[in-house]
């Protein structure tokens, strides 16, 4: 990594203009501090002047830095957003066609009318609407559009993050919509037509649905508003953004595509979700690529308890693949992920040689490369470890985490590597854990499987357990993994609700983070997270261990995770998560209620976001009709 030097100065003279961003020294171009590459996070998804539609207000100049207005003919039609130097994102629907003769992408405006000091004007060289939009459904509404030259970037000018492809937006999430677009139902903006600003919630894609019409609203889509209306985005508005804040930065976690009317009570505005197209945005810019940052979600997800007729139930694992460029649609799901199940474990446990597959939830934690800790899969996205692990290093992009290892050194076939997106460490008084969330879903093998959680069961005096772990030193020259097997014991005077003790058994430095298991109704749980004693602790000769429960962490656990694995039942198991694929062919009759000013534009001048038409709305009740008939 060069040195971390400012630049400053004209960008006549080869630098950047405007003292709210920097490059580094040696940085070939200036305009390269918004890449993947250079950006250097002072730039992206920054709003220098911003202190923070329909039921909106005006926004402060300046305050939304990559909101563009789409023109031809000196009128606005579509938004959009500024995601690099020379790219804009916005949506499909804004173009009838890839011609880009008369279309203008106008950048740091406030009103439409009047004069705008800081605003810049360019042409478009391309426009890429996404092969499979579907202007019937809407599906897939995005575009891209590359600008004749690069932009200057100025405190009122500047590109916005793009959430990545591992983002997660839970209902409730606050997310903020500009536009110039109508601030009614057939209300435009009035003179001087101000860029507007509105805060709306995350809307959950089972509620939209429900709200919709179940089978509505894809996986490519986001949805926003308040189920009492009176908030909204509205024709005109198509092709903007719909972003959220996380860290100090904003990142566009939608595109205004479509709606019925304007914001109207339990109708809220549907937005191309941004997340699902991070590879076909990168397959579409070869250089200069725009910057994406992953978006993480707290708490639980509401969204997942929402039920309505002709809703499918939530599945109990959450991998869904929908293919959008063909009919018929194949959906695939998996069948119900349980934890504890070890296909490869024999039925006895003897020495400490580890084979292949034998505790498939055990993972080393790496930093540039090295193993620092043990650590276990807890759910398709979670790993569970030792918060010391990280005293040093608390930083997520340091880290990965191998799934599926037997080795430190030499082969491990099965093996998989995934980054770390974001750590979260326990707050209590005495030990601590931490909960490490993957950049993807590992795929669950034989090898890769994840553990079940102690939540408050009894783990009875004499029960033989497993320890397991890697440390320099053992598993000969290619450092296998390593196990030990000891017993619950009495721990005296101390509240076995939030300890267990077993007898002492080999501990070391790199077992750290990983766990204590103990079977029980044929599934494992894990009991302990386990922590090494430090280089100068001394452990009293015959002693017990004292470790503090998983089940203590209860709350932060329930807090952190996105949801809490089940063991097997006697009728409930698929350890290599065997996927289960269904086609079916999905057919959507819709009229689109659009009108437009020039009938040979090859753009949509109409102000976009289409709302869904009324026999739309008839074909789902004449389903739902014909449905409760059969029943009945």
């Amino acid at each position: 990594m060069p040195q971390q030097v400012w630049r400053y100065g004209s960008y006549s003279d080869g630098f950047l203009q405007s003292d709210v961003f920097g490059c580094w020294a040696d940085a070939p171009d200036p305009r390269v501090c918004v890449t993947a590459e250079w950006c250097l996070s002072s730039v992206c998804g920054q709003a220098a002047l911003n202190t923070r539609i329909v039921g909106g207000q005006v926004a402060p100049d300046g305050s939304w830095p990559w909101q563009v207005s789409l023109q031809t003919h000196g009128s606005h039609f579509c938004g959009g957003s500024l995601i690099n130097s020379q790219w804009v994102l916005t949506a499909a629907h804004c173009f009838r066609s890839s011609t880009p003769t008369g279309l203008t992408v106008n950048l740091g405006l406030q009103g439409l009318q009047g004069t705008n000091f800081n605003a810049v004007s360019l042409t478009v060289t391309q426009i890429i609407n996404h092969p499979n939009y579907n202007s019937g459904t809407d599906d897939n509404d995005i575009c891209l559009l590359q600008l004749s030259s690069p932009v200057t970037f100025s405190s009122y000018i500047s590109p916005v993050y793009l959430a990545a492809s591992d983002s997660t937006f839970y209902s409730g999430v606050n997310s903020w919509v500009t536009g110039w677009g109508d601030i009614g139902s057939g209300v435009p903006l009035p003179s001087p037509q101000n860029l507007m600003e509105v805060e709306v919630p995350v809307v959950g894609n089972r509620q939209c649905n429900c709200n919709y019409g179940v089978g509505t609203i894809t996986d490519n889509m986001i949805c926003a508003g308040l189920s009492a209306g009176g908030k909204d985005s509205c024709q005109g508005d198509s092709g903007g953004p719909m972003v959220s804040k996380q860290n100090g930065r904003w990142i566009q976690a939608g595109i205004v595509s479509f709606g019925t009317g304007c914001a109207r009570p339990n109708l809220p505005g549907v937005y191309t979700r941004v997340s699902q197209y991070q590879t076909w945005i990168n397959s579409q810019i070869s250089s200069n690529q725009p910057g994406f940052m992953t978006f993480t979600s707290t708490g639980t997800n509401s969204d997942l308890s929402v039920t309505c007729t002709g809703l499918p139930p939530v599945p109990t694992t959450t991998t869904t693949t929908s293919t959008t460029n063909t009919t018929p649609l194949t959906t695939t799901t998996t069948a119900a992920v349980v934890c504890g199940q070890a296909p490869r474990s024999p039925h006895i446990l003897e020495g400490t040689s580890v084979m292949a597959g034998l505790w498939p939830w055990m993972v080393s934690l790496q930093k540039n490369g090295s193993h620092v800790c043990g650590g276990t899969l807890v759910t398709l996205v979670s790993v569970l470890s030792d918060a010391d692990c990280f005293s040093s290093s608390p930083v997520a992009s340091e880290w990965t985490v191998v799934l599926g290892r037997l080795k430190l050194n030499g082969s491990n076939p099965f093996e998989m590597t995934l980054n770390v997106t974001n750590i979260t460490l326990s707050n209590t008084t005495g030990t601590n854990i931490a909960i490490l969330r993957l950049s993807a879903q590992p795929t669950l093998t034989d090898y890769i499987q994840p553990i079940c959680l102690d939540n408050g069961r009894t783990f009875a005096e004499g029960l033989a357990c497993w320890a397991a772990g890697w440390s320099p030193g053992r598993g000969g020259a290619e450092e296998v993994m390593q196990q030990f097997q000891t017993s619950v014991v009495n721990c005296g005077n101390l509240s076995s609700s939030e300890s267990i003790c077993t007898d002492v058994f080999a501990l070391q430095q790199g077992d750290s983070g990983g766990p204590l298991m103990c079977k029980q109704d044929g599934s494992w749980f894990q009991a302990v997270v386990l922590t090494a004693p430090g280089p100068s602790a001394r452990r009293r000769r015959n002693s017990v261990m004292t470790f503090t429960r998983v089940s203590s962490f209860d709350s932060f656990l329930t807090e952190t995770l996105e949801m809490r694995l089940s063991p097997a039942s006697n009728t409930t198991a698929n350890p290599t998560n065997a996927p289960i694929t269904t086609t079916t062919s999905s057919t959507y009759t819709t009229t689109m209620a659009t009108t437009t000013n020039d009938s040979n534009s090859v753009f949509d001048t109409s102000g976009g976001r289409p709302a869904q038409a009324f026999t739309f709305a008839i074909f789902h009740l004449l389903s739902l009709t014909l449905c409760l008939q059969f029943f009945l």
